[in-house]
């Protein structure tokens, strides 16, 4: 069985996150959008821990939790009446789990890096925030800031908690807080974690890139790329937008995830990613200026200099892959899994549409029509037949979906925080 993994989201508790986020609507849209396991979110936040360990059960000592459905009142958005069919599907599972960002001072220069922790159960996860709490506050954010704590240190302590502890460098090519980003990033892994490198088996690729972009490094050969949405909301837009794959016969745990990042037995079986080109820091730019270049054009005609403000340009994450990079373009990465480039039904059938508002009654309407005929998001953008979707939704949506699938399409490159756009 396939299972699609969402390992990296947030909680009401995070700056800019809706507030309506709650266990239930996370579990309600995860299955909406096909997913079988997501991560919980920000457990480092005491409220939010304390809601988790009151409304999530463990089943089977497997270290993955289920949402007690009795325990709280329901509040779905008016327009997601999505019933038809999906009770009687496998529950989605939770994998505790947070961000934390790393703020610190190395040979001089000023450090930024967030990294996402998984923790298999309760107990260990107790035991996580309460060596955090002796290294700074975790009251104010679901991702707290931590000061001269340096990646390094943070991985060896935490393996001296337990070694089934999975830390993952998150989306790592972002310029301002990736382990790569122009701003404040490594050129290595080493420089980073020094001789606790050997704890990191996963890289998660970010909204900006994917695992083709990252295979131009030899150094990153022995990664396992992680994809996953850093969903601000549980909208079908943002949770689950990008995904991790497993494949497992049986029915899985903690330690057989945990297992296929670390890559000791078989069971990762690639990603979902949206375009890197949608993502939010692809090209270089300015946000303010209205800027957004491709790096060839940055570097030859600017030297990286923004041509209204004159300050220096948001280097993106294609510039900075270009930078690293010990392989050509055209590289193709032997004997790897393969992965599916989408993106959200709703940025589909809003484009179609000429609808910029996501939370219209008609956009609604459409993907409602859709999941109850064909189950989940997943399937629709990956499976289902042109004809099929003919038959529930208009031509012109059903020709963009698969067009979208067979990578037949255009979109206007994201920079400097703004995402791209379907054309």
């Amino acid at each position: 069985m396939k299972y699609f993994c969402d390992l990296h989201i947030h909680s009401r508790y995070s700056r800019g996150t809706s507030k309506n986020i709650t266990i239930e609507n996370l579990a309600k849209y995860a299955k909406i959008k096909g997913l079988n396991i997501i991560g919980t979110g920000d457990f480092t936040h005491h409220e939010w821990f304390a809601e988790l360990k009151e409304k999530l059960q463990e089943k089977n000592n497997k270290g993955i939790y289920y949402f007690k459905k009795d325990t709280s009142q329901s509040s779905l958005l008016q327009y997601s009446d999505l019933s038809g069919g999906q009770e009687e599907e496998k529950e989605v599972g939770f994998v505790f789990q947070t961000e934390i960002s790393l703020m610190y001072s190395d040979e001089e220069k000023s450090r930024k890096v967030h990294i996402v922790l998984l923790s298999p159960n309760i107990e260990v996860t107790e035991q996580i925030n309460k060596y955090l709490a002796s290294k700074g506050r975790m009251d104010y954010d679901g991702r707290p800031i931590f000061g001269h704590l340096p990646c390094h240190q943070l991985t060896a302590d935490l393996k001296k908690i337990s070694d089934d502890i999975e830390i993952i460098p998150a989306h790592v090519w972002t310029p301002w807080f990736g382990l790569f980003g122009s701003k404040s990033g490594f050129d290595r892994i080493e420089d980073a974690f020094l001789d606790q490198t050997k704890h990191i088996y996963g890289l998660e690729t970010g909204l900006s890139s994917d695992p083709k972009m990252n295979y131009h490094l030899s150094c990153l050969d022995r990664f396992v790329m992680i994809s996953s949405s850093d969903a601000h909301s549980y909208y079908p837009w943002r949770l689950g937008r990008e995904a991790t794959i497993f494949d497992f016969e049986k029915e899985i745990s903690y330690d057989d995830l945990i297992g296929a990042i670390r890559q000791k037995n078989k069971g990762y079986s690639g990603t979902i990613e949206v375009d890197p080109r949608y993502g939010k820091y692809y090209f270089d730019g300015h946000r303010d200026c209205n800027i957004s270049i491709s790096p060839t054009e940055a570097i030859e005609k600017y030297h990286n200099i923004c041509p209204v403000c004159k300050k220096p340009l948001t280097i993106g994450v294609f510039h900075r892959v270009m930078e690293l990079a010990d392989r050509k373009e055209e590289y193709v990465a032997a004997d790897k899994p393969s992965y599916y480039t989408l993106l959200p039904l709703f940025e589909i059938i809003s484009a179609v549409k000429n609808i910029s508002t996501l939370q219209s009654k008609t956009i609604w309407g459409i993907y409602n029509r859709m999941i109850k005929q064909f189950g989940n998001e997943y399937n629709i953008l990956i499976n289902v037949p042109e004809e099929e979707l003919s038959k529930i939704v208009d031509e012109k949506i059903a020709k963009e979906i698969v067009n979208i699938r067979n990578k037949q399409y255009l979109i206007e490159e994201g920079s400097d925080g703004v995402y791209g756009k379907l054309k």
